[in-house]
């Protein structure tokens, strides 16, 4: 018997990283997934290594593909019952206050927090004939401040932790959670593209993470997993911190 059994699952941003992971993850545990992404062919590729999933091609910043998605989630599995949205862009250009473009803070809001909006706004709606749970991804940087700014995205994520707080007191009497899962720095390619060639840009920021390593997906798709089943029936509104102690940490062992 698995965790989400019978429980119909639309994941955004499932073209890679911890989508990927949590699409195949979601999928072994009994549920029926809808892999989104804004690249068809990398969603395919996940939906092919998932048990019962489907590659739907979705922009979170339209808010037509938005609701196309859940429609066709619904026409195809009868229903919605968790919302994992996961989709996010940090791109090379967000910088300092002092350094970004209005053209990159649009960019990164469009994506990070009107998709987290649109999918709440279309797929909510669905949750409240059954019941449900909404996974907003935040991050870290949503509680903390960094020296290294990346303006765009710390704000995105800021307004998705305080949209999800409010969203969770909203409905929850009508049987819906929603919480927001904030991972700490995670070995994808989102990540990984941002440190590049430059290994003292990596290093800067390891020496302030107490494990001294990055996540691997699966560790946060774990936590993810855990807020998709009814084992977390009593937890919405949560900042749900999976970030090896980081946000916790005055002083690391190096």
């Amino acid at each position: 018997m698995g965790r989400l059994d019978g429980k119909v699952c639309v994941i955004t941003g499932a073209g890679g990283g911890m989508g990927r992971d949590a699409t195949i993850l979601f999928s072994e545990e009994g549920a029926q997934v809808c892999a989104a992404d804004v690249n068809l062919e990398a969603a395919e590729e996940t939906a092919a290594q998932a048990r019962d999933a489907f590659a739907h091609r979705v922009d979170v910043a339209d808010e037509a593909s938005v609701k196309a998605m859940m429609d066709a989630t619904v026409a195809r599995y009868g229903g919605i019952d968790v919302l994992y949205n996961n989709a996010g862009i940090s791109p090379n250009d967000d910088a300092s206050v002092l350094d970004t473009s209005v053209e990159a803070w649009d960019r990164v809001q469009a994506v990070n927090t009107r998709g987290v909006f649109l999918c709440c706004k279309h797929g909510i709606p669905h949750l409240l004939e059954r019941g449900g749970s909404v996974i907003n991804v935040a991050s870290f940087v949503a509680i903390v401040g960094a020296a290294t700014s990346q303006i765009s995205y710390s704000a995105s994520k800021g307004a998705v932790l305080s949209m999800s707080r409010e969203l969770a007191v909203q409905f929850a009497r009508e049987n819906v959670r929603v919480n927001a899962l904030c991972p700490g720095p995670v070995e994808t390619p989102l990540l990984l593209n941002i440190f590049g060639d430059d290994p003292a840009a990596l290093e800067r920021r390891r020496v302030h993470w107490p494990t001294g390593r990055l996540a691997k997906p699966r560790e946060v798709v774990n936590g993810a997993l855990f807020l998709a089943s009814d084992e977390s029936s009593y937890v919405t509104g949560s900042t749900f911190l999976v970030d090896g102690g980081l946000t916790a940490a005055y002083v690391t062992p190096e």
